[in-house]
């Protein structure tokens, strides 16, 4: 009975402990858990009650003021702590310092998603053994960490037959996003993938994009390598509507028109197509113009208006056999400060490109023209065009590098109708129509560059490409002996060392 007197105060201690595992182990089980605390808490009472005596006598020695004052300091310490963990679990910040950013957004999916309105709800459906698993919810995690207004939740198709069914999934790793009526549904887990879905179910409406044909352009509808139509398939996809536009037969330019593209007419156009096109860009319009070498060099008056030289040559750059081209096909790294090319590092290649200059000083009416991107220094333009087979760098006739292949132009406009506000038009000049073909499409970051430039011509900013992000290797190469040299040291000479000195001091410690 004497043992358990003394003791009482441990079980009712470890009957609130076993209380609080209980509820961490069962939470479902509350009355097991109440039970336990109950048991302790009268435990502790009644030892309470039975040494009062003692307790008091305990109160007036040094001993116990000593160990009050440390158990208060230990108090206060747990309460900080819990304070500062409540405090930073509400507002904690992330740090990233991986050199490519790996797990960090980029400036545009951050804009976007801080930007948001209204509430966007994912539902990812993955199955437990699914790879890509793990990089989506880590990617979410961070779109949530930005916008609170980003909610998601990961379903186990096995495990909700109903949900299943009501969605219709059909493949494993399919991710839905809602926001109001609106529904939008990848099955990729990138940044890009989940970006422009993002602004899929929060766009008001679609944009139309018309290709223009009947001169000899590349087709949207053309599978085959020439063709656009991988092109034509990811601007479905950024929730943009894409037309043909047979303009030659058209009784008026279409109203709904957000953007024409000119993708490397062969033959030139009509004057009255001119005529047109040059009025929708006056009136605030927006048009791609890719104009192949040898090609439809008519549209070189037209240009002109709009603030841009477009040679009757081809661009030679042999930087390109390094990676696998010909000396036609121009390598492009150096890009101008734009819009466009903000955090664009990425190469891109134009198979057989002709130059394009930004006009100085700039005709009238034209608000901004820039080059956007340019050869390098090992590159020339090439006057001679008899044969391109055999080119060879001529001071006198030829342009030594770096050369001008693409540009951008902003063109002053009448009031937008209905709007106080002025509006501008907006034009883009590629000297290759190739390099977004089928066949160069995901050639480097061919594909992000025709995007961006789409985007900011529709003033889509928030639908500009994120090119994916790679770690660079951290490698070191040595030399047979330094790996045996490392091997006897860190295997051998160290462990022996460390024996020796354990064994002298243990000898030394013994003869004392």
């Amino acid at each position: 009975m004497d043992k358990i007197k003394k003791n009482l105060n441990s079980i009712g201690l470890g009957l609130l402990a076993l209380a609080v595992v209980s509820r961490w182990v069962w939470p479902t089980k509350r009355a097991l858990v109440l039970v336990l605390a109950i048991l302790g808490v009268i435990a502790i009472g009644i030892y309470i009650g039975l040494n009062v005596s003692q307790l008091k006598q305990g109160l007036k020695r040094k001993s116990f003021f000593y160990s009050s004052n440390m158990l208060l300091v230990i108090a206060l310490v747990l309460a900080i702590l819990v304070v500062v963990n409540i405090f930073f679990s509400r507002h904690h910040k992330r740090f990233d310092f991986t050199e490519a950013k790996l797990h960090s957004l980029s400036d545009q999916s951050i804009k976007l998603v801080r930007s948001l309105k209204n509430d966007i709800t994912i539902k990812c459906f993955f199955r437990e053994g699914n790879m890509s698993r793990s990089r989506m919810e880590a990617l979410l995690k961070i779109y949530a960490y930005q916008s609170p207004k980003v909610k998601y939740e990961f379903i186990d198709p096995d495990k909700n037959p109903n949900l299943i069914k009501r969605y219709e999934i059909t493949t494993d790793g399919t991710s839905i996003f809602e926001s109001g009526d609106k529904e939008n549904r990848i099955t990729a887990a990138t940044e890009e993938d989940i970006t422009n879905a993002i602004v899929k179910i929060t766009r008001e409406k679609k944009k139309v994009i018309y290709f223009l044909e009947g001169h000899g352009e590349h087709s949207i509808e053309v599978t085959e390598e020439n063709g656009y139509s991988f092109a034509k398939d990811e601007l479905g996809k950024l929730a943009y509507e894409v037309k043909k536009l047979p303009l030659a037969l058209a009784d008026t330019f279409p109203k709904d028109c957000s953007l024409l593209v000119i993708p490397g007419p062969q033959k030139d156009l009509l004057p009255n197509e001119l005529e047109t096109i040059t009025k929708y860009i006056e009136g605030g319009g927006r048009v791609f113009f890719m104009v192949d070498p040898l090609a439809a060099n008519g549209l070189a008056a037209s240009l002109a208006k709009f603030g841009f030289r477009i040679g009757n040559d081809v661009v030679v750059d042999r930087v390109s056999r390094l990676v696998g081209g010909d000396d036609f096909v121009p390598f492009i790294q150096d890009y101008e400060s734009h819009e466009i090319t903000k955090n664009f590092r990425y190469a891109t290649f134009f198979p057989l490109a002709r130059s394009v200059e930004a006009i100085d000083p700039k005709p009238e009416g034209v608000l901004t023209s820039q080059a956007l991107g340019k050869t390098g220094p090992n590159s020339w333009s090439e006057r001679e065009l008899e044969d391109k087979k055999k080119v060879v760098f001529n001071k006198e006739k030829d342009k030594a590098g770096p050369i001008s292949v693409c540009g951008v132009a902003t063109i002053k406009a009448s009031l937008a109708e209905g709007s106080g506000s002025p509006n501008e038009g907006r034009v883009a000049v590629f000297g290759d129509s190739d390099f977004v073909s089928n066949r160069y499409y995901n050639l480097s970051a061919n594909s992000n560059f025709f995007f961006n430039t789409v985007n900011w011509l529709t003033e889509e900013s928030d639908l500009i490409s994120i090119a994916p992000k790679t770690s660079n290797p951290r490698t070191i190469q040595l030399m047979p002996a330094q790996i045996r040299i490392i091997f006897f040291v860190s295997v051998i000479i160290l462990p022996l060392i460390i024996l020796v000195l354990g064994i002298s001091i243990w000898v030394r410690r013994r003869s004392l």
